[in-house]
């Protein structure tokens, strides 16, 4: 089983149903992070519905969406036509697919990483190495270890809402995280249409992640917390690696 159904029927719903996340504080740590290098260019992996590769087109940076997902990159698309930001999204998969174009730096935010298979994480870093220029940076965070086993192991999440309800029905098996979605969302009758697809997430530790990047010509500048915050206790853990 892969991830080829995972946002075929949330991409529309999942900037809404993750409205509390803290998306204008948490650009502003990608910015910040970046400021402290001189960038230009990014690539977006797993770029969703785009909230994070706007973010950085507004503050300045030439930027380029790319995700795995159509319906994700048509609402990527989308949004950012209706708010008058000019990115480019390309359809890819960073286990196959590397683009010829080379990139000051690459961000791959919101668990993008967690969905890499362990057997693929190796070249998944070499492609993103092989997309960057020297010296560019590769920052990226992951859903920790300790959040899947305390939070997300063997538990059902809800979200309900008048014009959706999200139900996630969750089991781990070793580092294997599956989720089963279910969405019903309201029809303008006051009917509801129901929706299934699958979610597969692997927890990583940062020893594993980073040696697969040194593998990869990229060396480890930072791992922290989300938000600066303590990395033994964070749900999310962040990490900057800079290419050779």
């Amino acid at each position: 089983m892969d991830n080829k159904s995972a946002y075929v029927h949330l991409a529309k719903w999942f900037e809404y149903l993750n409205d509390d996340c803290g998306y204008q504080q948490w650009s502003q740590y990608l910015i910040d992070t970046l400021s402290e290098y001189p960038l230009s260019c990014g690539l977006d992996i797993g770029c969703g519905g785009g909230w994070f590769t706007r973010a950085l087109q507004k503050h300045g940076y030439i930027m380029t969406g790319m995700d795995i997902s159509p319906e994700m990159l048509d609402f990527a698309q989308q949004q950012a036509l209706r708010l008058g930001v000019r990115s480019e999204y390309i359809l890819g998969d960073i286990t196959k697919k590397k683009l010829p174009k080379k990139f000051d730096f690459i961000t791959a935010i919101n668990d993008c990483i967690n969905y890499i298979p362990k057997e693929k994480l190796g070249l998944a870093f070499k492609n993103v190495a092989a997309m960057l220029k020297k010296g560019g940076v590769f920052f990226f965070d992951i859903s920790s270890k300790r959040k899947f086993e305390r939070k997300i192991a063997n538990t059902v999440s809800v979200d309900d809402r008048d014009e959706v309800t999200y139900l996630s029905f969750n089991k781990q098996e070793g580092d294997k995280v599956t989720m089963e979605v279910t969405l019903f969302s309201k029809n303008s009758d006051g009917s509801y249409t129901r929706a299934d697809e699958t979610h597969i997430q692997y927890a990583y530790e940062i020893e594993e992640l980073s040696t697969a990047l040194s593998a990869a010509g990229l060396n480890v500048l930072l791992t922290e917390g989300h938000l600066k915050t303590d990395e033994k206790t964070a749900d999310r853990i962040c990490i900057l690696a800079q290419k050779e």
